[in-house]
């Protein structure tokens, strides 16, 4: 394959992901849209079987008046031949045979009518069953749809709860850790100044001539002991 064939083939394969892609994103409103079109057809099959079943009537109707035309005749050529008028008898005859070849002509039209009520009564039936099933196959999948995505909300929400909660701690972590480092500041100050204090105070004692032996408690109880 040339590297057109190839680019050719790669455009065809990328123009069906994003064709399925759409199909799926809005496989929910296609689906409601078909189920839309397929009560709309099984509306307009019943009008059709209404107006079937009116010719149906209507033909059925044309037979009984057909069937009451041939035996009305055949009454009026029972008389004539009664009355020995054979040519009136013949007549009559040959209107019965045109009454009757209208009434067999009906009666298959009548016949056919009948067998398509029945056939699309029958598919109607059937048609609104499966709609009926339909229609609740996608209540169960729409109401599947909307569990799925609270569930990925609640889901993104605690996932997202979760990464603020691991920086909040972060942060008490690095406020603890400056408080501590403060405070081992302000210690280390205040040792600082404590000596500094401790050397000011040697530095007195030691211009008053009082040194480390003579501060001495041994040595302060035994001058005191002299003294009495």
């Amino acid at each position: 394959m040339s590297i057109w064939g190839k680019v050719i083939t790669a455009l065809k394969g990328a123009g069906n992901e994003v064709g399925e892609a759409i199909a799926d994103s809005n496989a929910l409103r296609i689906l409601d849209q078909e189920i839309r079109e397929a009560s709309d057809q099984l509306q307009q099959s019943k009008t059709q079987l209404a107006g079937i079943m009116a010719k149906q009537k209507l033909s059925a109707q044309k037979c009984t008046e057909l069937k009451g035309k041939v035996a009305e005749y055949e009454g009026y050529a029972i008389k004539a031949l009664e009355q020995g008028d054979e040519a009136l008898a013949t007549d009559v005859a040959t209107k019965i045979a045109d009454y009757e070849a209208q009434l067999n002509s009906e009666q298959e039209m009548e016949s056919s009518f009948t067998n398509s009520v029945a056939s699309l009564k029958k598919a109607i039936v059937d048609a609104e069953a499966n709609l009926r099933r339909l229609k609740q196959q996608v209540d169960t999948v729409k109401a599947t749809e909307s569990v799925q995505k609270a569930q990925a909300a609640c889901a993104a929400k605690h996932s997202g709860v979760n990464s603020k909660m691991a920086t909040a701690t972060d942060s008490l972590e690095r406020i603890k850790q400056r408080q501590a480092e403060r405070a081992a500041q302000m210690e280390a100050a205040s040792e600082l100044s404590g000596d500094s204090a401790e050397s000011d105070l040697q530095s007195k004692l030691k211009a008053a001539g009082i040194t480390k032996s003579d501060s001495d408690a041994s040595s302060v109880l035994e001058r005191l002991k002299a003294k009495q």
